[in-house]
C-alpha cells in the first residue's frame, strides 16, 4: 500500500506537508520521498525506510526545501517517488498510489514509441515513472491524467505537482480515497483524513472516482467531474485504514465496532471470560464484540512498539515473522486459566497468527476462541498492492483449498464453494485452519455483515479478495 499528501498554500507550507505525510506512515515501510516547487526550481528527496522511520529520514533535509508553498509527499512501500519529468507540459512532479496490473504492456508500448525509462525499482520499472511519462502523451495536463486513468488496468490515484498548481487525481473506480481539507492559508489533499486535525485542517470533502481536480491557495476547481460507478477497497475499513480516518463520510474505527458487535451476534453459544484483539488492528473489531456480548474487554497481548515496527509490511518474509513474534509481549496475569475471545483484523499468511496463539497456550491459556473480522481471503488482488506475496498460494486459505483438493488446479466455481459461508466446503476450510491453529473455535466474518458494518451498498465497495466479484473495467 502507499499514501500521499499534498499541500497549496499562501504562505511557506514545508512543515505542513512533511508532518502530513509522516500521518501515512502505517501504509508503507520500504521509501518515502518528498517534493516542492519554491517558485523558482523544482526540488526532491528521496529515502529508503528499511532501517528507520519517515521523521528521522527527511529532517535534515527540511532547510533545503526553502520557502516553497507548493509540495507533496508519498509514503511507499514500492517504487521510489517522487517521480519529476520534464515534457511539453512543462516540469512537474508526480505521486502515486497504484498498481498496474497491465506494466509490461505499457512499458512495451512506450518503448516501442522509443521512450526511455530512466528510474528503476528493484531493477523493474518504476511504475510512478511510467504515470509520469503516460502523462506527458496528453495535449494538456487534464488529457494526460485521463489518459493514464483510460490505459491503466489495476488502479491509480495520484497527485501532479505543477509550478502553479496541483492536481489531484482519484483512481477510475475509487479503490483508494483522496480527501480534500482546507485552512485560511490554503488546501491539503491526502490520502488520510486524519492527517488534517492536528495540521490545523478541516475536511472540506472527497474526491469522486475518477475525479480530477486542480487545487491552488485560492481554491479547488474540478477539471474532469466525478462518475458514478465506484467500488472502494472494502479492506481500508478492516484493516489499512488508521482508526480516526474518514472515507466516504464512515469513520474506520466506528465500522470496526459494528463488525465485531455483528461478530458477537452470532456468537450466542460462547462462553468465554474476556474478549481482545490483536494489537493494533484487531483492537476496534474487539471493543464493539465486548459491548455487544457484555464481557470484559481486557489486553493479554501488548505490543511493544518503542524499537519494532509494523510486520505486515516488510519485504523479507523472515524479517517480518521475526518482527512479528518479538514485538508481542503476552501477560500471563489475564491468560492463566482463561477462556478468552481473540478478535483479528484478517488472515493473510496464517504463520503470524499460529505463532501468537501457541505463546497463548505457553502463558496458560484454556480456551482461545479466534474470530476474524473478514471472510477468508482466497482471491489475489488485482487492483491494489495488498502485499508483496509472488503466487496466490502465499494466502492461508488458498493454501488449505489446495490441500483439501489435491490440485493446484483450483477452478472459480471450486473457489466459489469454498467462499460461500453456508457450504460444507467452507465449514471443512474453516475447521481445518482451526486444528491447524491450534484453536478452540474458528469463525470468519459474514460478507453481508462486513458490508452493513461498513455502511455503503455492496455495489460501491470492492470485495474482490473474498468473492471474486470486483473487475470492472
Amino acid at each position: 500500500m502507499s499514501g500521499f499528501f499534498g499541500c497549496v498554500s499562501r504562505n511557506e507550507c514545508v512543515n505542513e506537508v512533511f508532518y502530513g505525510t509522516d500521518y501515512h506512515s502505517h501504509l508503507g515501510t520500504k521509501r518515502a520521498g518528498m517534493a516542492f516547487y519554491n517558485g523558482n526550481k523544482f526540488v526532491r528527496s528521496i529515502h529508503s525506510l528499511e532501517n528507520g522511520y519517515f521523521r528521522n529520514k527527511f529532517e535534515d533535509d527540511l532547510p533545503k526545501f526553502g520557502e516553497s508553498n507548493m509540495g507533496i509527499g508519498v509514503i511507499s512501500d514500492c517504487e521510489s517517488q517522487p517521480i519529476t519529468i520534464t515534457s511539453h507540459l512543462g516540469r512537474y512532479a508526480v505521486v502515486t498510489v497504484a498498481r498496474i496490473d497491465n506494466i509490461e504492456e505499457l512499458t512495451k508500448e512506450l518503448l516501442d514509441q522509443r521512450h526511455h525509462f530512466a528510474e528503476l525499482s528493484d531493477s523493474t520499472i518504476n511504475a510512478t515513472e511510467l504515470v509520469a511519462i503516460l502523462i506527458g502523451q496528453g495535449n494538456t495536463l487534464k488529457e494526460g491524467i485521463e489518459l493514464v486513468q483510460k490505459k491503466i488496468k489495476g488502479s491509480c490515484s495520484m497527485l501532479v505537482l505543477t509550478d502553479h498548481a496541483i492536481y489531484a487525481a482519484r483512481d477510475k473506480f475509487g479503490r483508494t480515497p483522496i480527501v480534500i481539507g482546507k485552512n485560511d492559508k490554503g488546501y491539503v489533499c491526502a490520502s488520510e483524513s486524519s492527517s488534517f486535525d492536528n495540521l490545523g485542517f478541516s475536511h472540506v470533502r472527497d474526491l469522486g472516482p475518477g475525479e480530477i481536480v486542480q487545487m491552488t491557495a485560492d481554491g479547488i476547481r474540478v477539471v474532469t467531474p466525478p462518475q458514478e460507478r465506484m467500488q472502494m477497497c472494502s479492506f481500508l475499513w478492516v484493516y489499512y485504514g488508521y482508526p480516526s480516518a474518514n472515507y466516504e463520510g464512515i469513520n474506520v474505527e466506528d465500522s470496526r465496532y459494528r463488525s465485531g458487535a455483528a461478530m458477537a451476534r452470532r456468537d450466542k453459544d460462547i462462553e468465554a471470560d474476556f474478549a481482545a484483539g490483536i494489537p493494533d488492528s484487531g483492537v476496534g473489531h474487539a471493543v464493539g464484540y465486548t459491548n455487544e456480548k457484555g464481557i470484559p474487554y481486557k489486553r493479554p497481548f501488548v505490543k511493544y512498539t518503542p524499537t519494532w515496527p509494523r510486520s505486515f509490511m516488510p519485504q523479507n518474509q523472515k524479517m517480518r515473522d521475526l518482527v512479528a513474534k518479538m514485538k508481542l509481549l503476552a501477560n500471563e496475569q489475564f491468560t492463566r486459566d482463561q477462556r478468552i475471545v481473540f478478535m483479528d483484523d484478517s488472515i493473510v499468511r496464517g504463520t503470524q497468527l499460529k505463532d501468537n496463539v501457541v505463546k497463548l497456550y505457553d502463558s496458560g491459556v484454556k480456551e482461545v476462541h479466534m474470530r476474524i473480522a473478514c471472510p477468508p481471503l482466497i482471491f489475489p488482488c488485482p487492483f491494489l498492492n495488498f502485499s508483496t506475496s509472488r503466487s496466490s498460494f502465499d494466502l492461508y486459505a488458498r493454501r488449505i483449498i489446495r490441500d483439501l483438493e489435491g490440485t493446484e488446479n483450483l477452478s472459480d466455481e471450486v473457489l466459489q464453494e469454498y467462499a460461500n459461508p453456508d457450504s460444507e466446503k467452507h465449514q471443512e476450510m474453516v475447521d481445518t485452519m482451526r486444528k491447524h491453529l491450534q484453536l478452540t473455535t474458528l469463525k470468519f466474518q459474514r460478507l453481508e455483515d462486513l458490508v452493513e458494518a461498513i455502511g455503503l451498498p455492496k455495489c460501491k465497495l470492492c470485495t474482490h479478495c473474498w468473492d471474486n466479484s470486483s473487475y470492472v473495467e
